[in-house]
């Protein structure tokens, strides 16, 4: 009866004599369970069944003849072809040949299932009522879950592994512009992962996303770009996380988030770190520029004198320095044309940025472009940075090109270009950059000359001369001899630190005496050589090595044979008024103009009308 009982149980039994180790009744489950392995007779039946696990064998059994039943997890039959958890349940027997122990081996899974049968059975017991608590418990369990999607700032929606789309969530179709009716059962790919950033196809063989369910890894991409439904892409950051059950990849969910302003403002920062860079650069030249300028530029920034040209200069000024308009200042060497320039710029709204000076006589031909709009790293030989040029320098503010005549021709037309656009490109580099520059030109040439000699660009000339400025030689002025003198002197004892001597009226007679080929600016050398020298407060000018030397570009006059000697200056004022009039009479009383009187001299037409004036003529 015992037999025929446990034969029928589903679970596999068996009954076992512990002491002896001997196998006594198997019931047909078990015989499936462990095969022909039941068929050995003898001793050592459960050491065969059980090799691997006699240790554990041992012990569950001395419990279930300690306290009757115990159940083990830990076994496992050598052999066995289930891969399911399952548990052993030892019953100690007593019977009148000693203890047997019975063994039912049960599936825990099986029993897991029977549990929810069981649970399902016991609802629908208890009727429709709790079938409906149950489904307004998983109702409220998904309304959780989609207002925990809905208040997601991210985007996300999730694929199976066919990559069809199975759900979105709102931020996912407000940033796509897609409905999430438009999108489920969809292929996600084609819709919105279908190109590259540049218009190319994007095979779905290389999608990250696809990737998270075919190879089972987390896929994280920084920067890509998903389009909408309007066919305007989207730029995102996104993670594909893979879906698996039951140890099977079954999709993957996509959390992204939109980058473009992120993307916008990093574009902004890296532009104004640029910048930055650019105007520390800036900073840096002007900074050497002006440390340049503090140790070679002239004493003083006034223009000195009361004379009727320097009142006619100084009202000159004061009406073109508001203006934005290019100035031409004209006159022999050392006669203050940078002075000019320099009142010109203060007075200006530009005042608060550099004026920044070219010389354009001192720079090699060969790096006009260089020095005037810069290079880039590599354009030639030696450029080993990038590096800035005057006209960028001067940004905002003022360039003044003294020597103006002195520019290579070739270089003439890029210096009108930057006159009449405004912009530039650094030798070397494509980029067309902007620049807000004043100009203000100086030369000791006759320009209108040069442009009939084909030296000089007639339209870069009228671009120049917008509004001329005529610097009048010392020779012409004399009257402000003595105030230069006393300016000059004060400066030169405060620099030098010596006592400041005495300037007598007989020093000044000799200094008006002079002509003063050199300007100003001889003047000014002259007198601090003579405060260096000067002995008991008084100064001593060598004069009398300086013979009076004809104006600047007039043929030089050759004395009577009467005079031999050295001209005084009363007969060399003989010799050049008798020559001007030789030179009206030639040009039928005309001063300007093709074969006029200043053609013929060779000087301005601004200085023979000086000339004229001043001899009374």
């Amino acid at each position: 009866m015992l037999e025929a009982l446990i034969s029928g149980k589903p679970d596999p039994i068996l009954v076992v004599d512990p002491m002896r180790d001997r196998l006594l009744f198997a019931n047909p489950a078990a015989r499936a369970l462990f095969g022909a392995r039941l068929d050995r007779p003898g001793e050592g039946a459960m050491r065969s069944l059980y090799g691997a696990c006699i240790p554990q064998l041992h012990v569950a059994t001395e419990a279930a003849l300690e306290h009757g039943c115990h159940y083990a997890s830990d076994l496992l039959p050598d052999g066995s072809e289930t891969a399911e958890a399952i548990e052993h349940q030892l019953v100690a027997i007593e019977t009148a040949d000693g203890p047997l122990v019975m063994i039912t081996i049960a599936s825990l899974e099986q029993r897991r299932r029977r549990t929810i049968h069981q649970e399902a059975n016991d609802y629908h017991r208890q009727g429709l009522e709790e079938w409906r608590r149950a489904e307004r418990f998983f109702r409220e369990i998904e309304r959780e879950n989609q207002l925990i999607l809905a208040a997601a700032g991210e985007g996300i929606f999730g694929v199976n592994a066919d990559g069809v789309t199975t759900f979105v969530n709102p931020a996912a179709q407000k940033m796509l512009g897609w409905a999430a009716e438009d999108l489920v059962g969809m292929n996600m790919h084609d819709m919105v992962h279908y190109k590259h950033p540049d218009g190319s196809h994007y095979h779905a063989s290389d999608c990250p996303i696809y990737g998270a369910f075919r190879n089972g890894t987390v896929n994280t991409v920084e920067d890509e770009c998903f389009w909408r439904k309007d066919g305007t892409s989207l730029r995102v950051e996104y993670t594909s996380t893979p879906i698996e059950d039951n140890g099977a990849l079954v999709g993957a969910v996509i959390v992204f988030r939109d980058i473009s302003q992120r993307k916008e403002n990093e574009a902004k920062l890296r532009e104004a770190m640029a910048e930055n860079a650019r105007l520390r650069e800036r900073l840096e030249m002007e900074n050497a520029y002006l440390q340049e300028e503090i140790l070679s530029q002239a004493n003083h920034y006034d223009i000195i004198g009361s004379t009727a040209p320097i009142r006619r200069i100084l009202k000159q000024i004061d009406l073109v320095a508001p203006t934005e308009a290019n100035v031409l200042i004209t006159g022999e060497s050392g006669t203050g044309k940078e002075l000019v320039a320099r009142a010109i710029h203060q007075a200006s709204r530009r005042s608060d940025r550099p004026l920044i000076r070219v010389n354009c006589a001192a720079i090699p031909r060969e790096l006009f472009e260089s020095e005037f709009f810069g290079h880039a790293r590599g354009a030639f030989t030696g450029a080993l940075r990038d590096r800035i040029g005057r006209f960028e320098l001067a940004d905002g503010g003022t360039i003044f090109l003294d020597e103006v005549g002195e520019i290579p021709l070739d270089l003439q037309s890029k210096l009108l270009r930057v006159l009449q656009d405004r912009r530039f490109e650094r030798l070397g580099e494509e980029a067309t950059r902007e620049v807000d520059v004043r100009v203000i030109a100086a030369t000791n040439r006759d320009l209108e000359r040069e442009v009939s000699k084909g030296e000089f660009r007639e339209d870069l000339y009228f671009r120049l001369n917008v509004f001329p400025i005529e610097c009048v030689p010392l020779r012409e002025r004399k009257d402000d001899i003595p105030v230069l003198a006393d300016h000059f002197l004060k400066i030169a004892c405060a620099r030098l630190n010596i006592s400041l001597p005495m300037l007598t009226r007989a020093n000044i007679a000799d200094l008006m005496a002079y002509s003063w080929p050199g300007n100003a600016r001889e003047l000014q050398n002259l007198i601090e050589r003579a405060a260096i020298l000067a002995r008991n407060g008084r100064l001593q000018f060598a004069l009398s090595d300086r013979p009076p030397l004809p104006e600047r570009n007039m043929p030089t006059l050759q004395p009577d044979a009467g005079h031999t000697g050295i001209l005084t200056r009363d007969q060399f004022m003989v010799l050049e008024r008798d020559n001007i009039r030789r030179a009206l009479k030639a040009a039928q009383g005309r001063v300007a103009g093709k074969s006029g009187a200043a053609e013929l001299l060779g000087v301005k037409p601004t200085t023979l009308y000086s000339r004229i004036k001043a001899l009374g003529l």
